[in-house]
């Protein structure tokens, strides 16, 4: 099912529940890849797979939403491979390859303890946690 009205915005109804605490521009970023994939692979996996490639490649999740990054390009291994056989972890939205100074920054916003002894793969993971737990709280 498109994600786009005819005029390009999102249609909100069909977004996941995290770009719908996003920006607009995060929602149309994914809208429009997620339905020009539909068109190329059909609907599924993979056409979700590609609008969430695409939000990555601008948007970090914090949280239960998507910021806009400060330097556009693949959020980690996984993204930076690409393609349908793409190897290497994914961080599930997480900026992995953000300094360690701006993960230690949103780590503090989402409150979690220990992060100024953290290494950047630890303070990957425990943003990973809690992105999930702020997720699974606000549906």
């Amino acid at each position: 099912m498109p994600k786009t009205t005819e005029s390009g915005k999102a249609k909100n109804s069909e977004l996941p529940s995290t770009l719908k605490k996003s920006d607009d521009k995060a929602k149309r970023t994914f809208a429009k890849a997620h339905d020009a994939a539909e068109q190329e692979y059909g609907e599924g996996e993979r056409a979700h797979r590609v609008a969430y490639s695409a939000l990555k490649h601008s948007y970090e999740k914090v949280g239960d939403h998507w910021e806009k990054k400060e330097k556009r390009g693949p959020s980690d291994d996984r993204a930076k491979s690409g393609g349908p056989n793409a190897k290497g972890d994914t961080a599930e939205g997480v900026d992995a390859n953000a300094s360690k100074k701006h993960l230690t920054e949103v780590a503090r916003r989402l409150d979690i303890p220990g992060r100024s002894t953290m290494t950047k793969d630890d303070l990957v993971e425990a943003i990973q946690k809690a992105n999930r737990r702020e997720t699974r709280r606000n549906r």
